[in-house]
């Protein structure tokens, strides 16, 4: 059975050296998920490089948590007009290609 591993916040706290109220409002957002395990607020270990580019976008760029999810949704639709602009080429090149 696969098992799943979390990082506590204090942790997280720590490392990155963020408040807690930080990773609260991420989560308040709907930005993170954070679980309880044993008493200890988690997240996820697959989360966070996430969480790193958001930590990234509010200390760089000292953005509030509107605007990390405006940024976030927009490099998501990038990403997906990217893929499609590929596919799109692909399709176009086998056209060629007869």
């Amino acid at each position: 059975m696969k098992t799943t591993q979390y990082i506590a916040l204090p942790e997280l706290c720590t490392h990155y050296r963020m408040e807690m109220s930080f990773f609260h409002g991420l989560r308040d957002y709907g930005l993170i998920e954070i679980i309880s395990v044993e008493k200890t607020h988690c997240i996820h270990k697959d989360y966070i490089a996430d969480l790193e580019k958001m930590i990234r976008l509010h200390k760089d760029l000292k953005l509030n948590f509107e605007g990390i999810d405006t940024v976030l949704n927009l490099l998501n639709k990038i990403d997906l007009l990217q893929k499609e602009l590929n596919s799109t080429k692909n399709r176009l090149q086998r056209f060629e290609d007869l």
